[in-house]
């Protein structure tokens, strides 16, 4: 009886420990399958891109200061890149171009180095074919043809660079606009609800600010490039005050 009652006792044991240990194996693989559906779940939300998240942002904004916002960027980068592409094809070599006018004015004279001048793009060619087309009228009518062309010149480096300008001040601008006018709505539905409730607002809230980012944001990169352009700008201009003052001082030697 004791030898039976032992058996039972531990049969007894085993069974118990088996459904706990499958009720805990069953658990287990529910907290996995959950955890796995979970996370899969979750997946597309990790995998979401900057682009994919910058659209999701933008649709939340609105579509009426977002978009104009947008304007301001597109029209600020196209500028920009127009900008861009014309400096880097006005950047000439000047001390290469300096020195082939100085040989061509030493072995074919003036009409040779207008010759350089004319197969050479550039402000600082054409301010050279300025200066060498007015020798014959002596050398103070050829400083004041290389000072007034360079003065023209000047003017179409920094053509519509004013717009960009005017982009940077206004994106963020329209941006706190569409920010003061979505709290406005949103203390209306307070006013309306008669409570102050968070979840009343907050959405209204979320929505006005991010029309402030985006503006900060279109200002940001505009600057970037407003900047660079100003410093190409800058260094164009000074390479042109260098050749002018060398092109007269090439002209009296040559006058010699």
């Amino acid at each position: 009886m004791k030898r039976l009652f032992s058996i039972l006792a531990i049969t007894v044991m085993v069974a118990f420990g088996t459904a706990n240990a499958t009720t805990i194996a069953n658990t287990s693989t529910a907290v996995t399958t959950v955890t796995t559906m979970t996370q899969e779940d979750a997946a597309p939300a990790e995998e979401l891109g900057f682009h994919q998240e910058l659209k999701k942002r933008f649709i939340e904004g609105g579509p009426g200061f977002m978009g104009i916002v947008l304007l301001c960027l597109i029209l600020g980068l196209a500028i920009a890149i127009e900008r861009i592409i014309f400096l880097n094809l006005s950047t000439t070599n000047t001390k290469k171009l300096t020195q082939d006018v100085e040989d061509a004015l030493s072995s074919g004279g003036v009409e040779a180095a207008k010759e350089v001048c004319r197969n050479t793009k550039g402000p600082v060619a054409s301010i050279y074919y300025q200066g060498l087309d007015r020798t014959d009228e002596g050398l103070e009518a050829a400083e004041k043809a290389v000072v007034a062309y360079g003065g023209v010149q000047m003017g179409q480096l920094e053509k519509n660079v004013s717009w960009i300008s005017l982009f940077i001040a206004l994106a963020p601008m329209l941006g706190f606009m569409g920010t003061v006018i979505g709290m406005i709505q949103a203390f209306d539905k307070i006013e309306a609800a008669g409570d102050m409730q968070p979840s009343l607002v907050a959405g209204g809230i979320k929505v006005a600010l991010l029309t402030t980012v985006f503006g900060l944001v279109v200002a940001i990169i505009l600057q970037i490039f407003y900047n660079y352009i100003i410093a190409k700008i800058d260094s164009i201009v000074n390479n042109m005050e260098d050749a002018s003052i060398t092109l007269m001082d090439l002209l009296i030697r040559n006058k010699k």
